[in-house]
C-alpha cells in the first residue's frame, strides 16, 4: 500500500488505519481513526500527539503526493523521508495548518494572503471608471469615427489646426526631432504654444521644459471636407501615438482640446494606460506609489530623531548622529555658523533661535555663513538632515543601519498610506477607489458589496457577476471565523497568532475541497473563549463539506465538541507514546486517564486561598495610543501575578508587547526598538530589569538542544575539562563540544548521523559508521565523570540528570528548573527541531528562571500555556507563583481560564477586537472582574470560578 496512489477502496474506507507507528517516542502505535469526522488528539505535552499527527500521518501523506511526480521532477525537489511506520491505509490527500509564524514581509497584507485583493484588482481593471487626477472629470476614450463626428458637429465652419503631440513636458534641444519631422513632409510645428515654420538646424533651449506638436493640417471644418478631415485625424493619431489635439484659431482662450484612442482627460490631455490587474498592485512597478515603493510609509529623518534632547548643547552630543565634540570638519563648520549668529557649540540647543536650528538641520544658502579667511570652509553647509539622507543611499550595510536609528516611519505624503500611484487611485467603482475599500473593516466592506449591482451599469454587471460572487464568499468566510474587525490593508506582521491562524483556516474553507484530510496544530492558540466558539463552528463546517479533520488540541471546549477523541500518554517523552483512551468525548470521560480526570472535575487547578498583597508600588503607563489603543492608562501593581486578557485583536499585544516591553527594554538595556505612541510611564525606579519569554523556537538546526540553549552544556563541558584525566591529556572545554574540531567525530562532524544522498529517492539518514552515533571520537569518550562519558550525559533525561548532578550546584540549578516546568522527560541533547511549540517555550522559561533574580524583576510571558495540557498548566502556575512570591512581578498575556483564575490582578481589554476594542473594560482580582459583568472575559470567568468552587467543595 505504501507509496501508491489512493484507489477507490481507500476513498470508501471508513477509517484511516495506522499500523506500528514508532516515530520519536511512539511505542509501536496501531490505531483506527474514523474518516469524515472531527477528531481531537489530546494528552499531556510531549506525549506524542504531534509525532502521530504530523510526523507520521501528515509526513506519509506528503511523501505519497511527492511520489506521484516523475523521477526527473523529484530530483529537483528533494525527497521526503519515509516515517517510521509499518503501513497506513485509507489515507486521503493531506493539508496541514501548523503552528507557524506568519510572514514578516511588509508587503504581505490580509488582502494578499486571502487573495481577496487579487479579485478586487481584477474587478477594478475590468469594470472601474477612470477620473482625471487634475480636474476630477471622467476620462474618455474615443474611436477615430467618434473624434471626426465630434469635430464636425462642435467646430462646424470654424478654422482648426490639427496637431499631433510628440514631446510633452521634457527638456532637450530636439534638433534631430525637427529634422525627422521635416523629412516626413511637415512644414510647421507648434512649440510651447507658438506656431513656427520648420527651418534647417532648428533647435530649442535644451535646459527648458518644452511641449512640441506637429501641425498636421489647417482647415475650415465642413461636412463636404469629411474625407480630408478623416485623413488628418488618422495621421495625427498615428504621429501622436494615439493622442491628438485641435487648436481653434478663432478663439483666444482655452482654444485647444485633446482627443485620444486611450483614456484621456479632454481638458488637460492627461492620459492613463489601459488598466490591468497590476495597475492596482502595490507589489508591481505599474501600480506602486513611486515615493514609498508601495509600502505606504516612508522612513524620514526628523528633528525629533536627530535632536532627541534639546537641553544638551551640540558639543555635549545634542545632535545625536554626531555624538560629542571631536576635532573634525563638521563641528568646525557648525562652530563657524553658530559664531556668526552669536552662539557657540556649548549653547544648549533649546536656547538657539528656531531659524538657526532650521539652518543647521536643513543647510544654509550658497556662500552665506562662509568665512573668507578660512579656505577650507567656503563650501556651503548642506545641513545635517540632507547629509544623513545621502548616507542612506550608501552601499555599506553598516552605515545604512547606523542611519536607520535616526529615522521614523511616517505615512507616505504622496499616496497617504494607500500604497498605490495617483493614477491607480483615480479608477472608481460606485465613487470608491480600491484603496478606500482596502481600509474598510471587513464587516463594513461586506455591507458595501451588498446590492452593489444596483449601482453598476448593465455592462459592468455582466463583467463583474462571477467576481462579486467570489469576493463575497471569501469575505463571508473571514466573518465566519470572527475577523470582522480586520481590513484588507492590514499588514500581516501586525497580526496576532490567533488572527493569522484563523485567516489560514478561512482560506482553506474558501477552497471548498472535499475528501481531504486536514491536520491542525492547536488552532485555538491565541483565541478567547468567545472566538473559540466560532472556530469550532468553522471546523465543523470543514467536516460537513465531506472532509476529515484531525486537531491536536488541549482546549476543553474543542475536546467536548469532537466526534472522536484519542488520548495519548500516559506521561511525556519516554513515559508516553501510547493510546491511553479512544472514543467519543463521553467515553473518554469514564476512561480514568489524566485528561478525563481534569475534564470530569476529579482533578483541577486550585484557587489560592489568599491573593498576594504585592509590594504596594505600581508601574503606570499613561496615554497608550498605538494601533487600536484609545488613550489607555494601565496600572500594573508590582510584586503580583498579573494577567492581561481580552478577545483576539482587542489590543493586548499592542499594549504589552509593542508599548510596555519596548519602553522597559529601552530604559534598562538601551534597546533600539521604538515603543508605540504613549504619553509617559511612572514607577520605573521600583524595578531593575525586564525579561520577556516569547513563543519563537529555541533553534532551527539539529545542533541546538536544551543543554546548549540553557547554557548548562557550557558548565558540563567545564566540569569534564576539570577532571584529572582531562587535565593529564591537556583537554580544555572545547574538546567536549560537538560543534568544533578537536574532540568531535570528524566523519559526521559531530552530528552523529550521516546523510546519504539518493538522487531520485529521499535522502537517508544513517548512524555514523565511525562513532556509531556518539558524536565524539574515542579519545574524548575515554574521559568519564561518575562512569559516564559526555555522550552518556547528553542522552540522559532531565529527571536522571537532576540525580546525577546533585552535588554540582551550578549545573543542578539550570537542570532543576527544566524539571520544575515539566520537562523532566526530555534528554539534554534532544534536537531543538524535534521539540513541540509548548516544549520550546518552557525551555526558554526555564532558562530565564534559572538566572538569579533580584526580587525586582518584571517578567513578561506571551501565552505561556501554548501547547500545555491541564496537568502542565498546573506545574506552570506553581512556577509562576514561586517567582511572584519572591517579590518579582509576573505579567502574562493569556486566554486560558485555568491560569487567569489564579492570577492576583486582571486587566481586561476590549470589549471587542479592532476598532471596537482598545479600552480597559475591567480590572481587579478575578472575582471582581467576574462580578463586574463587563466584557466577554467576565462572563466566561464567572462560570469557571463557579465550577472551581464546586470542585473544591
Amino acid at each position: 500500500m505504501q507509496g501508491q496512489l489512493l484507489g477507490p477502496a481507500d476513498l470508501e474506507a471508513p477509517y484511516i488505519e495506522v499500523y506500528g507507528a514508532r516515530e520519536h517516542n511512539l511505542k509501536n502505535v496501531s490505531v483506527k481513526i474514523p474518516r469524515g469526522r472531527l477528531v481531537v488528539f489530546t494528552g499531556i505535552s510531549g506525549s506524542g500527539k504531534s509525532s502521530l499527527a504530523f510526523d507520521t500521518i501528515y509526513a506519509e501523506g506528503q511523501r505519497r503526493y511527492m511520489e506521484t511526480f516523475s523521477a526527473y521532477a523529484r530530483s529537483f525537489m528533494g525527497g521526503l523521508e519515509r516515517p517510521d511506520v509499518d503501513k497506513i491505509e485509507g489515507l486521503s490527500p493531506v493539508i496541514s495548518i501548523e503552528q507557524k509564524t506568519t510572514s514578516r514581509n511588509p508587503r504581505s497584507t490580509v488582502g494578499t494572503i486571502t487573495e481577496i485583493y487579487d479579485f478586487l484588482r481584477l474587478l477594478y481593471a475590468r469594470t472601474a471608471e477612470a477620473f482625471s487626477y487634475a480636474t476630477g472629470q471622467k476620462m474618455i476614450r474615443q474611436s477615430d469615427d467618434q473624434i471626426i463626428n465630434y469635430i464636425l458637429k462642435e467646430y462646424d465652419g470654424r478654422k482648426l489646426v490639427v496637431l499631433a503631440p510628440v514631446v510633452k513636458g521634457r527638456k532637450g534641444h530636439y534638433r534631430e526631432l525637427f529634422q525627422q519631422i521635416a523629412k516626413l513632409g511637415f512644414t510647421k510645428v507648434r512649440v510651447d504654444g507658438e506656431l513656427l515654420d520648420l527651418t534647417p538646424k532648428m533647435q530649442v533651449d535644451r535646459y527648458k521644459i518644452h511641449d512640441i506638436e506637429i501641425v498636421i493640417d489647417r482647415l475650415v471644418v465642413k461636412e463636404e471636407d469629411r474625407f480630408r478631415l478623416s485623413g488628418s485625424v488618422q495621421n495625427a493619431l498615428t504621429q501622436g501615438k494615439g493622442t491628438m489635439l485641435v487648436l481653434d484659431a478663432d478663439k483666444k482662450k482655452d482654444n485647444t482640446q485633446f482627443f485620444s484612442r486611450f483614456l484621456m482627460d479632454p481638458a488637460t490631455g492627461i492620459a492613463y494606460d489601459d488598466p490591468a490587474p497590476n495597475t492596482f498592485s502595490f507589489n508591481s512597478p505599474y501600480g506602486a506609489c513611486p515615493t514609498c515603493n508601495g509600502l505606504g510609509e516612508v522612513q524620514e529623518i526628523t528633528e525629533e530623531t536627530v535632536m532627541p534632547d534639546k537641553k544638551l548643547s551640540i558639543s555635549r552630543g545634542g545632535i545625536a548622529p554626531l555624538g560629542e565634540y571631536r576635532d573634525i570638519w563638521i563641528f568646525q563648520q557648525l562652530g563657524l555658523i553658530l559664531k556668526k549668529h552669536k552662539a557657540s557649540l556649548s549653547t544648549p540647543i533649546e536656547k538657539l533661535p528656531a531659524d538657526l536650528v532650521e539652518r543647521l538641520l536643513h543647510g544654509v544658502p550658497e556662500d552665506e555663513d562662509a568665512d573668507p579667511k578660512k579656505a577650507n570652509y567656503t563650501e556651503p553647509f548642506e545641513g545635517i538632515i540632507p547629509f544623513l539622507r545621502r548616507q542612506m543611499e550608501s552601499e555599506s550595510d553598516n552605515i545604512r543601519e547606523w542611519i536607520q536609528q535616526y529615522t521614523q516611519a511616517k505615512e507616505c505624503p504622496e499616496c497617504h498610506g494607500y500604497r498605490l500611484k495617483k493614477e491607480s487611485l483615480h479608477f472608481k467603482i460606485a465613487d470608491h477607489h480600491i484603496g478606500q475599500l482596502s481600509v474598510m473593516d471587513l464587516s463594513e466592506l461586506a455591507a458595501w458589496f451588498e446590492g452593489l449591482e444596483d449601482r453598476l451599469s448593465e455592462r459592468q454587471n455582466l463583467i463583474a457577476r462571477e467576481l462579486l460572487k467570489e469576493i463575497r464568499k471569501r469575505i463571508g468566510f473571514l466573518l465566519e471565523v470572527g475577523l470582522d474587525y480586520l481590513n484588507l490593508h492590514r499588514s500581516v506582521r501586525t497580526l496576532s497568532g490567533g488572527e493569522s491562524q484563523r485567516i489560514r483556516l478561512a482560506t482553506q474553507i474558501g477552497t471548498q475541497l472535499v475528501g481531504v484530510l486536514y491536520i491542525m496544530d492547536e488552532p485555538s492558540i491565541g483565541l478567547h473563549q468567545r472566538d473559540n466558539e466560532r472556530l469550532i463552528k468553522a471546523l465543523q463546517h470543514l467536516r460537513d463539506l465531506g472532509n476529515s479533520v484531525i486537531v491536536v488540541e488541549h482546549d476543553k471546549d474543542m475536546i467536548l465538541h469532537a466526534d472522536h477523541v484519542l488520548d495519548i500518554g500516559p506521561g511525556a517523552g519516554i513515559h508516553g507514546g501510547q493510546i491511553v483512551a479512544s472514543g467519543t468525548p463521553s467515553e473518554i470521560f469514564t476512561s480514568g486517564s489524566l485528561t478525563s480526570q481534569y475534564l470530569s472535575g476529579q482533578k483541577h487547578i486550585e484557587l489560592r486561598k489568599k491573593k498576594r498583597a504585592g509590594e504596594g508600588n505600581e508601574l503606570v503607563l499613561r496615554g497608550a495610543k498605538g494601533h487600536n489603543l484609545k488613550n489607555v492608562t494601565a496600572k500594573f501593581p508590582l510584586g503580583k501575578l498579573i494577567a492581561v486578557t481580552g478577545v483576539s485583536g482587542s489590543g493586548k499585544s499592542s499594549l504589552i508587547h509593542d508599548t510596555l516591553y519596548p519602553i522597559l527594554n529601552q530604559h534598562f538595556f538601551n534597546a533600539k526598538r521604538e515603543p508605540l505612541a504613549y504619553d509617559k510611564i511612572e514607577g520605573l525606579e521600583f524595578i531593575d530589569k525586564v525579561i520577556e519569554v516569547d513563543q519563537s523556537p529555541i533553534g532551527r538546526t539539529p545542533r541546538s538542544n536544551p543543554a546548549t540553549y540553557t547554557g548548562v552544556f557550557t558548565e558540563i563541558r567545564q566540569l569534564f575539562a576539570n577532571l584529572p584525566e582531562a587535565k593529564i591529556r591537556g583537554y580544555g572545554p572545547g574538546r567536549f563540544s560537538f560543534n568544533v574540531k578537536g574532540g568531535r567525530c570528524e566523519t559526521c562532524e559531530g552530528a552523529g548521523m550521516r546523510t546519504i544522498e539518493m538522487n531520485f529517492l529521499p535522502d537517508v539518514h544513517v548512524p555514523c559508521e565511525t562513532c556509531k552515533g556518539r558524536r565524539y571520537n574515542r579519545e574524548t569518550l575515554e574521559v568519564r565523570f561518575k562512569g559516564k562519558s559526555i555522550t552518556d550525559v547528553l542522552d540522559m533525561t532531565v529527571e536522571k540528570a537532576v540525580e546525577f548532578f546533585e552535588f554540582q550546584p551550578r549545573i543542578l540549578r539550570k537542570i532543576q528548573t527544566l524539571n520544575e516546568v515539566g520537562l523532566g522527560y526530555l534528554t539534554l541533547g534532544q534536537q531543538a527541531t524535534t521539540l513541540s511549540g509548548g516544549e520550546a517555550q518552557r525551555v526558554k522559561l526555564a532558562t530565564e528562571l534559572s538566572k538569579k533574580d533580584t526580587g525586582k524583576t518584571f517578567y513578561i510571558l506571551d501565552e505561556p500555556t501554548t501547547g500545555l495540557h491541564f496537568e502542565d498548566i498546573n506545574h506552570l502556575s506553581v512556577v509562576l507563583h514561586k517567582l511572584a512570591d519572591k517579590g518579582n512581578t509576573v505579567l502574562i498575556i493569556e486566554h486560558n481560564l485555568d491560569l487567569i483564575k489564579v492570577a492576583d490582578h486582571l486587566i481586561d481589554i476590549g470589549p471587542e477586537g479592532g476598532g471596537a476594542g482598545g479600552t480597559i473594560v475591567a480590572q481587579g482580582t478575578p472575582e471582581q472582574v467576574a462580578k463586574a459583568g463587563k466584557g466577554h472575559t467576565g462572563r466566561f470567568l464567572a462560570e469557571e470560578l463557579k465550577l472551581s468552587k464546586y470542585a473544591e467543595a
